[in-house]
């Protein structure tokens, strides 16, 4: 254990902000990817103000010591995962959500507040922040940022990149600054804001957001649809696209989350279909009615065995949160690999196929949950708990799924960040040259290489 830098830091930082308990750093040594390696750091640092963040940065530095910005921990590529003999920062005392301006519709908030907590907020001033991965109920701000995470609305709205004007960093030289703006356009030099967020702490620490918002929607209207397979539930995903309707929704859930989510919280879910297909509008008036009906046309048209638009919100809303509890539903029954690939609209059904004939060929068990609207997938592998050769299994299964992916035009991860797990799909991605433009700008911004060293390349 490096006791200079521990002493250092104890000195520099008010007495409460360190924590050295084993247990407590055992708690917060890595983040939901359950495969991800992971050391136990030498001590974990639980800031207040950007001026002890920076006073933080500044020691580590002086030491050489790895730091790891953490926010709730809920990320799944291992991107807070902390490294031998680093430091980790997390960032659950920066909550405040210091100000909500209706008139230039923005809010600055501290990287620790949850995304849910933000959305309640400006609620209460007619005003609403749309992205909201599914970890809203426990994620925080500064971790969205970090993995540019997207989410069920993201489909019509945007990802975090889209809300992001501008950010407080501290540098990895130990500078605080001011990045992006407040005002609705500008173009004063490089978009450094905007290159902070997917960053995954590897290129500074964040300790304010400034985000865009947008008018309250009104009532939204849901409509669902069964599918006999994954395959034919993309084809209706891709109809309702060519459609030229953008839905506030488009999610797929499999019988496998289903039936995990019902065995957990006895919802009386149905899972009398393989796939299920979940749909929203929230355009108003005539409009959404149009939208409504032919999004319901195409789930017929794509050959769905069931399809409605529900006339029970409890029961519509009771679907959207099966789909938020999918994941942790499905760690209950053995380790969890997730994917995250994201490919073209037009060839879902194809990765879709990509990934059945995955779990055939190595014999995995793949639930699947998509924001399948925008091509983003997330099929999650499962395996029996202790079984390592289900686990190498898997790890055959995910490999190919990320092959499948870059084969027809699509990305190794839509929004949950590269972290560890996806370092070497990143490299097939991006080729020897723009890995080497990635590695300067990472130098620039980070010259001693102590922010999240290790992750992402």
């Amino acid at each position: 254990m490096d006791t200079a830098l521990i002493d250092d830091l104890a000195a520099a930082l008010p007495e409460d902000r360190l924590v050295r308990d084993p247990d407590v750093l055992r708690g917060f040594s890595h983040d939901e990817a359950e495969w991800a390696p992971y050391a136990v750091p030498v001590v974990l640092v639980r800031p207040h103000t950007a001026e002890e963040v920076r006073t933080t940065v500044r020691q580590c530095l002086r030491h050489g010591a790895p730091l790891v910005t953490r926010g709730a921990g809920t990320g799944l590529s291992g991107g807070a995962n902390a490294i031998e003999g680093g430091v980790v920062l997390v960032t659950d005392r920066l909550t405040a959500i210091k100000e909500i301006d209706p008139l230039e519709r923005l809010a600055v908030v501290e990287p620790g507040v949850v995304n849910d907590d933000l959305r309640a907020a400006c609620a209460e001033r007619g005003l609403w922040y749309p992205p909201d991965p599914a970890s809203s109920p426990w994620s925080t701000i500064g971790g969205n940022v970090a993995t540019n995470a997207g989410g069920v609305c993201c489909v019509k709205y945007g990802v975090t990149r889209d809300y992001v004007l501008g950010l407080q960093v501290v540098t990895g030289t130990g500078e605080l600054v001011r990045l992006g703006r407040r005002t609705a356009k500008g173009v004063a030099g490089y978009d450094l804001a905007g290159l902070m967020v997917g960053s995954e702490g590897t290129l500074g620490v964040l300790t304010e957001v400034t985000v865009r918002l947008r008018a309250l929607r009104g009532q939204e209207r849901t409509i669902a649809g069964f599918f006999d397979s994954t395959v034919a539930a993309g084809e209706a995903a891709a109809a309702v696209v060519a459609a030229g309707v953008v839905p506030s929704a488009l999610e797929l859930v499999d019988r496998h989350c289903l039936a995990a989510v019902d065995a957990w919280k006895n919802m009386g879910l149905s899972a009398d279909a393989d796939v299920v297909l979940l749909a929203r509008s929230d355009a108003p008036g005539a409009s959404g009615e149009h939208e409504a009906a032919t999004i319901l046309r195409c789930f017929e048209g794509a050959g769905a065995t069931w399809a409605a638009r529900s006339t029970d919100q409890a029961e519509a809303d009771a679907l959207f949160a099966a789909r938020r509890l999918a994941y942790p539903a499905l760690e209950r029954l053995g380790p969890v690999l997730t994917e995250d690939v994201c490919v073209p609209v037009q060839r879902v059904p194809d990765m879709l196929a990509r990934i059945d004939a995955a779990a055939e060929r190595h014999g995995v068990t793949i639930a699947n949950i998509a924001h399948i609207g925008d091509g983003n997938l997330h099929p999650l592998l499962i395996t029996p708990p202790g079984d390592d050769e289900a686990r190498r299994a898997a790890q055959a299964a995910f490999d190919d799924i990320i092959e499948g992916a870059l084969d027809l035009g699509g990305t190794v991860t839509g929004e949950h960040g590269v972290g560890l797990l996806k370092r070497p799909g990143l490299a097939d991605e991006l080729g020897p040259a723009v890995l080497d433009l990635h590695a300067a700008v990472k130098r620039a911004l980070d010259p001693h290489g102590i922010l999240n060293p290790g992750k992402v390349f």
